[in-house]
């Protein structure tokens, strides 16, 4: 099906909130078909293969399914209510990307310009030739353009996370978050003066490049990136639970993070305090565009929804319409997202027909997740979006669990 016929249709049934149902299969779901998901995420907590499990189903914009299972702190045994908050890590980016674009659409920037043109410390670009680790000596080249805008929405910029050059001073970066005094301007300028790893357009390169983002929405809105995002998209769709710093009254609702590095190990409380505390502690002060948001599974399934029904949610519109179309286009030509065989558009992955990653979702579903293990679908062509949160890093059975989840909603629609 076309994306202008999947647009027409979605106009016809964009619900602008949630609701309830008497039975799934008011939704086009089987209701003996759909006991199976219920089964696999209890047998995930039951097994101690994770803490707990948040989902969130809707089609239609009627909630098929919307559960916690598990115990936010397994050595308290509290159990995890649904409303229970998560470190969503890179679907921060998502988010990130739609501030961008309503800034996009009052023609503050062009997707083609030069990032340089906003942050001159990007200008003339290096791309890295090679590196001695013994003596810290690296040469380089200078790059066959510059950045622009539209490769850093869709990691084609040459900027990579892990960099060969981390452990020399003058590159060293956070990468997902900070508990001490960094603001973004500063980390930013550091991302610019580390050399590429690929030339701009070449390929997809997975990395910060959400956080230059991040600081060039401060720099077009003159002002601070938390700021910017709850006024644009956070408050106007109701996401009254997603924070880059928890307030005091809602940092008990935070669930406890875990590790389980090996499938035959058993769940131990992260040994990494940044990644625990992060949100409740330390300086607040560093707002990763990237990786940094806490959230709730149905807070993120608003903007889901909204991106589902083409900009507008909570009867906000938030983008225009033929701004997420343009979203959902592949902007990395010939490239892939890593072996998926996906393609990836402004700030999400594309679900190809080839994909070795959508699993029976459909083609054109658009997807990312987050490294603590939270994933969401958003499906325009059966209007559903699908949603599962937990929080573990490392994790073994993180594709076990995104995977199998996103299977067996499929599997119950009628």
């Amino acid at each position: 099906m076309m994306l202008a016929v999947l647009v027409q249709a979605n106009a016809q049934l964009s619900p602008q909130s949630f609701s309830a149902i008497k039975s799934p299969e008011d939704a086009g779901f089987s209701v003996e078909r759909l006991q199976r998901l219920d089964a696999l995420m209890q047998s995930f907590v039951a097994e101690g293969l994770a803490p707990n499990v948040a989902v969130f189903v809707a089609r239609n914009g009627k909630v098929v399914s919307y559960k916690g299972y598990g115990y936010r702190n397994l050595e308290t045994k509290t159990p995890l209510q649904k409303d229970d908050l998560f470190r969503i890590a890179s679907q921060s980016k998502a988010i990130a990307t739609v501030a961008l674009m309503t800034l996009f659409e009052q023609g503050k920037f062009l997707l083609d310009d030069p990032i340089s043109k906003y942050i001159p410390e990007f200008k003339a670009p290096r791309v890295l030739e090679s590196f001695d680790a013994v003596t810290g000596n690296y040469e380089t080249r200078p790059a066959k353009s510059e950045i622009t805008i539209r490769q850093l929405l869709s990691h084609s910029a040459g900027i990579p996370y892990e960099h060969p050059l981390d452990k020399l001073p003058a590159f060293k970066v956070p990468f997902f978050n900070s508990t001490q005094p960094d603001v973004l301007a500063d980390v930013v300028k550091k991302i610019a003066a580390r050399p590429l790893i690929a030339d701009p357009g070449e390929k997809f390169v997975y990395g910060l490049n959400t956080d230059v983002i991040g600081y060039l929405i401060e720099i077009l809105s003159g002002k601070k990136l938390d700021v910017y995002l709850k006024e644009a998209v956070t408050a106007p769709l109701g996401m009254n639970d997603t924070y880059f710093y928890l307030p005091a009254d809602k940092a008990g609702r935070l669930v406890e993070l875990y590790s389980k590095q090996w499938a035959d190990k058993p769940l131990v409380v992260s040994a990494n305090n940044d990644y625990r505390f992060f949100a409740t502690t330390g300086a607040r002060t560093y707002f990763s565009a990237g990786a940094g948001l806490i959230s709730s599974v149905e807070d993120y399934a608003k903007f889901c929804q909204m991106l589902l029904n083409f900009g507008r949610f909570n009867n906000r519109q938030i983008l225009g319409r033929k701004t997420v179309e343009m979203m959902f286009r592949n902007q990395i030509g010939s490239s892939d997202v890593w072996t998926r065989q996906d393609k990836f558009g402004l700030g999400l992955q594309i679900m190809t027909e080839q994909s070795r990653y959508s699993d029976n979702a459909s083609t054109g579903s658009l997807t990312w997740g987050g490294m603590y293990c939270s994933e969401y679908t958003i499906d325009p062509k059966e209007n559903l979006i699908l949603l599962v949160f937990t929080n573990v890093e490392p994790y073994a059975h993180y594709s076990d669990l995104v995977h199998k989840f996103r299977i067996s909603v499929y599997q119950a629609l009628r």
